[in-house]
């Protein structure tokens, strides 16, 4: 998890467990949200900078793999990695890990759209929020791309 943003924690609760006692699919996705909400703390698009500019983040593409079962009580780390970006986009991957044995339990890849909240349109990012993002990228574009990243779904045959 070298260099990888450390984004998010949580205890899985009883409610997000499903009947088989795992984590239930929809709660990866919530533990995800939750990890691009801090994404969007780190780069400058927290309370503060959503007001100041009027920007938000919203997901266009959202991908996850289920790598491994989670259960009740267990901590989770997630550490996300920028791929790419551009003036108005970020290319991220969200990776969840168990940090009692680094086990990857999941991983989403996600498409991100900077947005002026009033227009409903997208727009580049403020200026300090570019270089924040440059800033993370330029730490993270070094880094190999991950396993779980640019992958398409389908049977093969």
């Amino acid at each position: 998890m070298n260099n990888l943003l450390l984004i998010h924690q949580a205890t899985i609760v009883e409610d997000w467990i499903d009947y088989n006692g795992h984590l239930r699919d929809a709660f990866y996705f919530l533990l995800f949200s939750h990890a691009t909400d801090a994404l969007m703390d780190h780069i400058g698009l927290d309370a503060q900078g959503r007001a100041i500019y009027g920007h938000t983040l919203y997901t266009l593409e959202a991908h996850i793999n289920y790598l491994s079962e989670t259960r009740l009580g267990e901590d989770v780390q997630i550490f996300t990695q920028v791929i790419d970006h551009d003036s108005k986009r970020l290319h991220i991957v969200h990776n969840l890990y168990r940090p009692k044995d680094g086990e990857l339990l999941a991983a989403s890849e996600q498409m991100l759209m900077n947005i002026a909240v009033e227009a409903g349109r997208a727009v580049t990012f403020a200026t300090s929020v570019e270089a924040s993002i440059r800033s993370v990228f330029a730490t993270h574009r070094l880094l190999p791309r991950p396993g779980y990243c640019s992958r398409v779904i389908g049977i093969r045959r």
